[in-house]
């Protein structure tokens, strides 16, 4: 996984975006640093204990349609993922939820 992340003003500058709560932005952006290189994130409910953001701010990305959840795993994807960052081939690492990614 790599370990630099960009993120986009494309996404981040939106009113959608902005007009979230600050820790729901809060969640989004390590979400994204934690992502693997196809934008995947299985352990949402760790990150979440990690900064102090609350299942509230989850389901506000969930609505808002900044995630996109695989309810029978847990898993969730970045929905914008590609515009924030590309990976260059030699070093991209697929993702180990090749069932989600799939669907």
């Amino acid at each position: 996984m790599a370990q630099r992340r960009m993120l986009s003003k494309k996404v981040t500058d939106t009113d959608a975006f902005l007009d979230m709560p600050l820790s729901t932005q809060a969640l989004y952006f390590h979400l994204n640093m934690h992502a693997d290189d196809d934008g995947f994130v299985g352990n949402i409910n760790t990150i979440k204990r990690m900064i102090g953001a609350s299942t509230d701010d989850e389901k506000l990305l969930l609505a808002k349609q900044f995630l996109i959840p695989f309810e029978d795993s847990g898993v969730v994807v970045i929905k914008d993922w590609r515009i924030h960052n590309y990976i260059r081939k030699d070093t991209y690492n697929a993702t180990m939820y090749s069932e989600e990614r799939r669907n």
